[in-house]
């Protein structure tokens, strides 16, 4: 299974449900990368992937987006695919 890292805070829904539905997708451990500790976390969030808000998720190499962006991707059953080294 592919490396899955996610930028996130420590008070965010999101993130968590994130986290659930990668879980439930096989997912046994996500690199979380915790703006809300570190300023300069956030800065190169927002420098690779033009956004403000979080979480930001990759998978592998492949920028997936945010909850929204992971739960289409779920919905139209292309994660797991996408989750496979």
């Amino acid at each position: 299974m592919k490396l899955v890292r996610m930028y996130t805070t420590g008070v965010c829904p999101y993130c968590t449900m994130a986290k659930r539905l990668l879980q439930g997708r096989g997912v046994a451990a996500i690199e979380e990368l915790r703006v809300d500790q570190n300023p300069a976390l956030r800065e190169a969030m927002m420098s690779s992937t033009g956004r403000r808000t979080v979480p930001q998720i990759y998978v592998g190499e492949t920028y997936v987006g945010g909850f929204d962006d992971l739960a289409a991707l779920d919905r139209a059953g292309r994660l797991e695919t996408l989750l496979k080294d």
